[in-house]
Formats: structure tokens, C-alpha cells, sequence
């Protein structure tokens, strides 16, 4: 059975990010392992025996991080997405992803290696649903940056 497999590409910090990954998620109680890793061999691309990949795992979901240089940055055309039961996973995740990074607005943060992620609550999307409390919703969400779980309550109503 084929799966879909991110890659993300690193100049030289794929090991780090991974590590970086692996333990704020399982510092947040989600399952999470490093996996495997592959080293440069005789024939290169690099170093005899410097990281090339690094296979984690978040959540049931597999990556790869990939050490191919400075050729190519992150931008936030790509995210990752979190979804949170509540407001203590919310909390948690932006922090620890954050940290060394820099915020961004309606629940985007960018993490210190470039990558982007969203850290969304759940019940966020019920609330998108409505059609009725939508719109003072989705107002309040645009002028946060950190999602607050409680204020999208309170817009709803």
C-alpha cells in the first residue's frame, strides 16, 4: 500500500528538528518516535557518515528530515497542523513549537528551524460551522495569534 511521506528539507539541522519533534510531542503526551537514520556513505552527497535522513514519527504520522542544504528554505505557503482537544494542549504546543521561533497570526507559529505550523483547537471547527456564529467567530480568530479557546466561545455567543 503506497503512503504519503513529508520531507523536509534542512541545511544540516534535520537530526536536531527531528529530536526537536519528537520531544515535544511526547513531552505533550502524543505518541511520537524517532525511527531510523540514514548516513552518507563513500559516495556522498557530504561527509562519510554525516546525517543525510532522519525518519520520525508524530502521531501515527511518518516524516523524513533531509539534510540537503541551503538551497531551499520553508515558507508558509506549507504547514503543519496540530489540532488540540483544548486549551491546555493548545497552550502547550504553541509554546514548546515556538519557542526560538516566532509567532504568527490565527493559530500560525513558526518553529526555530522555519517550519510553519498551525496549533488549532478542536472545537474551533464546530464553531466555524455554524452559520450563524461564524462570522463574529472567525473575526475574533483574525485578530489572534495564539489561539484563545474561550474568546472563540465567547464570539460564538
Amino acid at each position: 500500500m503506497s503512503t504519503i511521506t513529508p520531507c523536509l528539507w534542512f541545511d544540516g539541522r534535520a537530526e536536531e528538528a527531528a529530536e526537536f519533534y519528537v520531544a515535544a510531542f511526547r513531552e505533550g503526551g502524543h505518541d511520537a518516535a524517532m525511527l531510523d537514520t540514514l548516513r552518507v556513505g563513500d559516495a556522498g552527497p557530504g561527509p562519510k557518515g554525516a546525517v543525510l535522513t532522519v525518519r520520525f514519527g508524530l502521531d501515527g504520522q511518518e516524516f523524513v528530515a533531509l539534510n540537503g542544504g541551503p538551497h531551499f528554505t520553508f515558507s508558509p505557503a506549507i504547514s503543519l497542523m496540530v489540532a488540540c482537544k483544548d486549551q491546555r494542549e493548545v497552550d502547550w504546543f504553541w509554546d514548546r513549537l515556538s519557542d526560538g521561533g516566532k509567532p504568527g497570526q490565527c493559530g500560525w507559529l513558526e518553529d526555530r528551524f522555519g517550519v510553519s505550523w498551525q496549533v488549532v483547537p478542536t472545537p474551533l471547527y464546530a464553531l466555524l460551522q455554524d452559520p450563524e456564529r461564524s462570522g463574529s467567530v472567525m473575526r475574533a480568530l483574525m485578530g489572534m495569534t495564539k489561539l484563545d479557546l474561550a474568546a472563540l466561545k465567547a464570539a460564538a455567543n
